[in-house]
């Protein structure tokens, strides 16, 4: 049986209470509701009242973001929601290592950081693989770290371009009725693909990329019979992808290129009796050497927490209606 405790933390100057209290309070919110505490502003202090164990917990998370506070960083949301969910899966302590190493700044001048553990591990993998599988529920950041290394690796010089691309699948709309051709019929479908673009790079030099063909965004069929040397090549949904475009795709690799394949196993929008290529590359693929598999779950969703939890609610009715069957 758990008793209910209290516990202090003492701010060590202004700026930390500030960075972490947040708007509003909006921050220590977030941590009320995910750690299941109390927490009162008591001048430069906080009181944190609940079982022994939760503040404990959220005395935890609080001196970590305060250390980062005290380094200059700025704390948002995210941050907030990363460390609870580090702090669950006993990775707490390598919270502030995330910090230590920007992928790159956005166009705001903001800097790019990793997130959790699964996404530090992420961006290894494609940092040192030729080919990396991004595998989980959407919220988890795989487009946009896919798309922030494509970029800085850009800018570093180590590729000559970026391409990027996805199959088009009609998700329960049909894109006969869309005007234009194969890629305007698309390129709506790849609207976070661009959204991640202008975020890091700005509207404007994005679009001077395109028209330089630097950035190329297009339908996975545009693939076909090409070899891409000295690329980024980013294959997004591909979960919708058939076997057949997995492997085609895959050997469009070419020397001096690094390829990022991102999908959710849970979303796929497949005519039934099809086979998903992204499932069956998992398989065969596995101990391919220069290949790396890494799998996010609902817990390294980095969206609002309201997110995680439908992501794990839809995943726990999939698993009793499977074991229904």
């Amino acid at each position: 049986m758990t008793s209910t405790v209290e516990k202090q933390y003492q701010f060590e100057n202004p700026e930390q209470e500030i960075g972490l209290v947040g708007p509003q309070d909006a921050h220590l919110k977030l941590i009320e509701e995910g750690l299941s505490v109390q927490i009162t502003g008591m001048g430069s202090r906080l009181k944190l009242t609940g079982d022994d164990q939760a503040v404990d917990q959220a005395y935890a998370v609080i001196d970590e973001l305060c250390f980062l506070i005290k380094k200059g960083v700025r704390i948002t949301p995210a941050d907030i929601v990363s460390a609870m969910n580090m702090l669950q899966r006993g990775t707490l302590a390598y919270f502030t290592d995330m910090y230590t190493e920007t992928v790159i700044r956005d166009a705001k001048g903001r800097s790019i950081r990793v997130k959790n553990y699964s996404q530090r591990e992420y961006v290894n993998a494609i940092k040192h693989a030729d080919v990396t599988f991004g595998i989980g529920p959407a919220g988890t950041g795989k487009t946009y770290l896919a798309v922030a290394m494509a970029v800085a690796a850009l800018k570093r010089g180590d590729v000559e371009r970026l391409v990027i691309t996805r199959p088009a699948v009609e998700a329960g709309e049909s894109l006969g009725f869309l005007p234009g051709d194969l890629k305007e019929k698309v390129d709506p479908y790849l609207r976070p693909i661009y959204d991640a673009l202008f975020a890091i790079l700005g509207k404007e030099h994005t679009e001077r990329l395109i028209d330089r063909e630097v950035i190329e965004i297009a339908p996975l069929a545009y693939m076909r019979g090409r070899t891409l040397d000295n690329a980024f090549i980013i294959l997004d949904e591909a979960q919708n992808t058939t076997t057949q475009q997995m492997k085609m795709f895959l050997t469009r690799l070419g020397f001096g290129s690094k390829m990022v394949v991102n999908g959710d196993a849970t979303q796929i929008d497949l005519p039934k009796q099809t086979r998903s290529g992204l499932l069956q590359a998992q398989k065969i693929l596995a101990d391919v050497p220069h290949i790396q598999m890494v799998t996010f779950d609902a817990g390294d969703v980095v969206r609002h927490p309201v997110v995680a939890s439908i992501v794990a609610a839809y995943d726990r009715a999939d698993a009793h209606a499977n074991d229904e069957k």
